[in-house]
């Protein structure tokens, strides 16, 4: 598995725990600090990918197009398990 693959998974990951557990507990059972452990941990993974994401387009010459929707996938919650099925399986 490559990094850029990894990193789209535990992102995806992330975002969903961010919006459906951290979220919930933040608003309905007035638990502030779940967003921010799982945000912390989701902001960190997101830089991670896009910082990673930047290098593959540029070692592997990846089109513009390519690369921003890769990039776009990851601000749509389960976006990053489709790229990894449509362009990160190599």
């Amino acid at each position: 598995m490559s990094v850029l693959r990894l990193l789209a998974f535990l992102e995806g990951v992330s975002f969903i725990a961010l919006l459906g557990i951290a979220m919930p507990l933040k608003y309905y059972y007035d638990r502030p600090e779940a967003v921010k452990i799982i945000g912390m941990t989701h902001g960190i993974l997101f830089v991670l990918y896009t910082i990673n994401l930047l290098i593959v387009h540029l070692k592997l010459r990846w089109s513009y197009g390519k690369t921003i929707g890769a990039f776009v996938a990851a601000l749509i919650p389960f976006g990053t398990f489709y790229a990894d099925k449509k362009w990160f399986r190599i």
